[in-house]
């Protein structure tokens, strides 16, 4: 039913995470939740059940329709919005990105790898923008992604062999990966060229070419792509920016360096 499944079986089960269990069951759904569905998908009792989802509600975390659904609360936004204005990565990154939205003209992201997926971080988009799944906070597929592909290919060895054998692949393209063996060898070709490619993999029609960007302690491993529309993003146009990307991911590491770096 929604991308939290599972989530209630792998939490610790403290009452700090089953609140968490219920953000994420909620905050991931395609469309607000009835008490019946959380119930379903969270596996605790009736009672403790109702009375987490009331405590949310009562904090604005979560908000409760007319018609007995749950949804995201107005109190997560803010949290999220300050969470996104303070984030150091995105400070650092803004104006590299902004210098080449400008001169490519199409829509630039910032997204960092964690675990099987890539988080939008930034985005600046296209002077024509394109409507397109990627939305600041919104998680993509790690191996269908320009970003996530370039992240992967940053891990070690050890690192990489577990989040392929971890991967549930979906074909949400003709073009999209479905084997942990094909994805392999793309990554060894990204981690020597430096850059990697979505070819109409997550979306069809959108392609894009990126970059992986990571600090020096690897504690932030992920990635800036160029993305546009197929029709106007040739993949030689592609092969071309990949040396701007690669110069904007250089710039961006620089400044994490100089000012993430250990303090003297």
């Amino acid at each position: 039913m929604t991308s939290g499944d599972g989530m209630a079986q792998a939490r610790e089960t403290g009452t700090l995470g089953k609140l968490m269990v219920l953000l994420d069951l909620v905050t991931h759904a395609d469309t607000p939740l009835r008490f019946t569905d959380i119930l379903t998908l969270a596996g605790q009792p009736r009672g403790t059940l109702h009375r987490q989802l009331s405590h949310l509600v009562e904090e604005g975390l979560l908000e409760l329709d007319g018609d007995g659904r749950y949804a995201p609360g107005l109190r997560l936004l803010d949290f999220a919005a300050r969470s996104w204005a303070r984030n150091e990565f995105r400070l650092i990154a803004e104006p590299h990105l902004a210098e080449l939205q400008q001169a490519t003209g199409e829509t630039v992201h910032l997204g960092v790898l964690r675990g099987q997926s890539i988080i939008y971080l930034d985005k600046v988009e296209g002077r024509q923008p394109v409507r397109m799944y990627s939305q600041i906070g919104n998680a993509s597929p790690c191996y269908c992604t320009g970003v996530g592909k370039a992240a992967l290919s940053l891990l070690p060895t050890e690192s990489l062999a577990d989040v392929l054998a971890s991967l549930s692949f979906t074909r949400f393209t003709a073009a999209t990966h479905v084997s942990a063996e094909t994805l392999a060898a793309e990554i060894r070709e990204i981690a020597n060229q430096g850059y990697a490619f979505d070819c109409e993999e997550h979306e069809a029609g959108i392609r894009c070419v990126a970059a992986p960007v990571w600090s020096e302690d690897r504690t932030f491993i992920g990635g800036i792509s160029i993305t546009g529309p197929a029709y106007r993003l040739s993949m030689e146009l592609l092969h071309q920016w990949a040396v701007p990307v690669k110069l904007a991911a250089g710039k961006i590491m620089e400044g994490m360096r100089v000012r993430l770096g250990p303090r003297r």
